[in-house]
């Protein structure tokens, strides 16, 4: 090539690095390419949040009139698979089989319960909503298996997914694969959401059974196109060394838990994940029923809720891949928190959807920089070899946290949907407003919980 070709080729590079916040990520043992395909698994993940928190719980109790707390239980069902994520992290870490693979064949079986799960959903929801016949208890266990199956495959294929790519990755390119991983999640919630809104803008039953198996088939075709020949097959049978015994949990666990600060770290992602999805149940029905916005247009909310994640997501990226302190990070995200849900409390009293809007992004760019500092900061505590066992950990208390918080959100809503809390809202919204005012606390609590971890010489 002619040198000045060439340096225009060069300079073209150094411009697209820099535009894409995780194009360095990609080394010559993990090119990009295969990177981007391995995070395929995370937009399947993304897409199921969406039907999950948003899609779903507003239909359900808007359209097909099911309670909040029914709904909100129902949606918290998934989480009592969370607590086992550090035991799935764990077992993937030192697996063994006759096919060579540690982390494949726990990513393939819960890819086989989010897609069962997802595959039985719209049937199981219309038996809950009453509208057929039968027992009024078998809409409710149906209901349960299926968000059960779904939550459970989606966690074991999140946790060893991401030990995966922790695995494959460079120990210096780790934190930026790890931040590209979550944010293939987010882009399949704005992708999800988006097409989802559109789907169900002319909503009725049968599109919803279309649209969730849809969702389901592509969840099978998305994780089969990741994991293929990304996992490198040592049969353990083929191994001359002898095999060490495997530590057990309990001392996996205790090295973990042992290191500084690290049970004060996990209080504080939990206390903030509480903070931030009081309202996850919520969030759609509140524009629906107070703000009078339409399926398609609530809808959409969670694809504007992941795209301000997105761009905290990028932002933390750059920051920390400078060195800041991922707590200063995740504490920036807390205090966005604060303005973020005042707006959307204030939205009902002002009849100004804008105020609504522009709370949801706020507090989707909170999300994003809590969560990347509190990943971050969990990776840096993984002991050497224990990666699964440290971001199980992590999504074990997210995940529990976050599902206690849609719990409290749906429950608090039935109950207090009818008081006045003091608040500049009409008639019919104390319980929405409550639940926002509880989001407030929590991330002033968050806050308090994050002083003590913070780095006071990191100048960002």
């Amino acid at each position: 090539m002619r040198p000045e070709l060439q340096a225009l080729a060069d300079e073209w590079r150094r411009f697209g690095l820099k535009l894409l916040p995780f194009a360095d990520a990609g080394s010559a043992d993990l090119p990009l390419k295969k990177l981007l395909r391995l995070s395929l698994f995370q937009f399947s993940v993304g897409m199921a949040t969406v039907l999950l928190i948003g899609t779903l719980n507003r239909v359900l109790i808007v359209e097909m009139n099911v309670a909040a707390s029914l709904v909100a239980l129902m949606v918290a069902i998934p989480l009592l698979f969370a607590p086992f994520r550090a035991l799935v992290g764990f077992r993937s870490d030192y697996h063994r089989s006759a096919f060579g693979w540690r982390r494949v064949p726990y990513i393939w079986m819960g890819t086989l319960l989010q897609f069962g799960g997802l595959a039985i959903m719209p049937f199981a929801l219309i038996l809950l909503s009453g509208d057929t016949w039968g027992p009024w208890w078998v809409g409710h266990v149906a209901s349960a298996i299926a968000f059960l199956a779904v939550g459970a495959g989606l966690q074991t294929t999140q946790t060893a997914g991401l030990a995966l790519a922790t695995d494959l990755a460079a120990p210096s390119a780790r934190p930026r694969v790890v931040a590209l991983m979550y944010t293939m999640l987010l882009v399949g919630m704005v992708i999800s959401g988006l097409v989802f809104s559109l789907l169900l803008a002319d909503f009725s039953q049968i599109r919803l059974i279309q649209v969730v198996q849809g969702a389901a088939s592509m969840t099978l075709v998305l994780n089969v196109v990741a994991l293929w020949k990304q996992e490198a097959r040592v049969p353990y049978y083929r191994q001359t060394a002898p095999l060490a015994p495997d530590p057990t949990f309990r001392e996996s666990w205790n090295l973990f838990i042992g290191k500084e600060n690290t049970l004060l770290r996990l209080i504080a992602v939990g206390l903030g994940t509480l903070a931030f999805s009081m309202s996850d149940i919520v969030l759609e029905p509140y524009g629906g029923e107070v703000l009078k916005l339409g399926v398609g247009t609530t809808t959409m909310l969670s694809a504007l809720m992941a795209g301000g994640s997105l761009m905290g997501f990028v932002y933390a990226s750059h920051v920390l891949s400078l060195g800041a302190d991922p707590f200063r990070m995740a504490s920036l995200g807390a205090v966005i928190g604060l303005p973020a849900y005042g707006l959307i409390i204030f939205a009902a009293g002002s009849d100004t959807p804008e105020l609504f809007t522009l709370g949801v992004a706020l507090a989707g760019i909170g999300t994003g920089l809590f969560g990347h500092g509190t990943l971050t900061a969990t990776m840096q505590l993984a002991p050497k070899g224990q990666v699964g066992i440290a971001m199980g950990a992590w999504g074990a208390v997210q995940a529990t946290s976050q599902g206690v918080g849609a719990t409290i959100g749906g429950v608090v809503r039935d109950l207090a949907k009818s008081v006045d809390i003091g608040l500049p809202m009409p008639a019919g919204a104390g319980g929405y407003g409550l639940i926002f005012s509880l989001e407030l606390l929590f991330m002033v609590l968050t806050l308090a919980a994050m002083w003590p971890l913070m780095n006071r010489d990191d100048p960002a």
